[in-house]
């Protein structure tokens, strides 16, 4: 059976994609990419890396637009990387059984309450899985054990999740440099493969 993993390149992402794997499920990762920004690169050499198969996802950047009209009006990012995630769930539902992410327990956004999960899988007749049972301190003492990870401060070229895009659009519509009014600095951390070249 397949299952899609929404993949940032991140250790969040690269855990759901290997304990999917060991469950048996044929894996592609997911990058997804809305044309403004080539921001899908760093996943696709993580996953490389690890030796999964990848795929950009490219959608309508009217869905990104959307969601950066929602944080400019509100002045903070959550809403408008909700609404994207939530739209992109939506539109892969209908390729893959089983779709996955890396969203944890204690994050923030994006983010499923468990009543839209309920609804999404209902509406779908998919399987959604995420980390939910793992909190911050377990994931990171599993990942640390399994890949090479870099702790760097966020930037375009280091990640490929949905604020890359988004902080890219915010600045061409609102000015260079915009988007750190919105987003405030913060470390990302990014797989560059396996640890002691072990894989799985």
């Amino acid at each position: 059976m397949k299952a899609g993993v929404l993949y940032s390149g991140g250790k969040d992402s690269s855990l759901m994609a290997l304990i999917l794997k060991n469950m048996g499920f044929e894996v592609e990762l997911l990058t997804v990419n809305f044309g403004i920004y080539k921001s899908w690169l760093p996943a696709l050499e993580s996953a490389t890396n690890l030796g999964f198969n990848h795929r950009v996802l490219k959608l309508d950047d009217k869905i990104l637009r959307k969601g950066v009209e929602l944080i400019l009006e509100e002045g903070f990012p959550n809403n408008g990387i909700n609404y994207i995630h939530h739209e992109v769930l939506e539109l892969i539902a209908n390729e893959y059984s089983v779709i996955a992410d890396g969203t944890r327990r204690d994050d923030r956004t994006p983010k499923l309450n468990d009543n839209e999960i309920r609804s999404f899988e209902d509406r779908h007749n998919v399987e959604y899985i995420n980390l939910q049972s793992f909190g911050y301190k377990t994931i990171k003492n599993i990942t640390f054990n399994l890949f090479e990870v870099t702790n760097e401060e966020s930037n375009r070229d280091n990640n490929s999740d949905y604020e890359v895009e988004i902080r890219c659009l915010i600045d061409e519509i609102k000015g260079h440099n915009f988007s750190n009014k919105l987003f405030p600095k913060h470390f990302q951390t990014r797989v560059s493969g396996w640890k002691n070249n072990n894989g799985f």
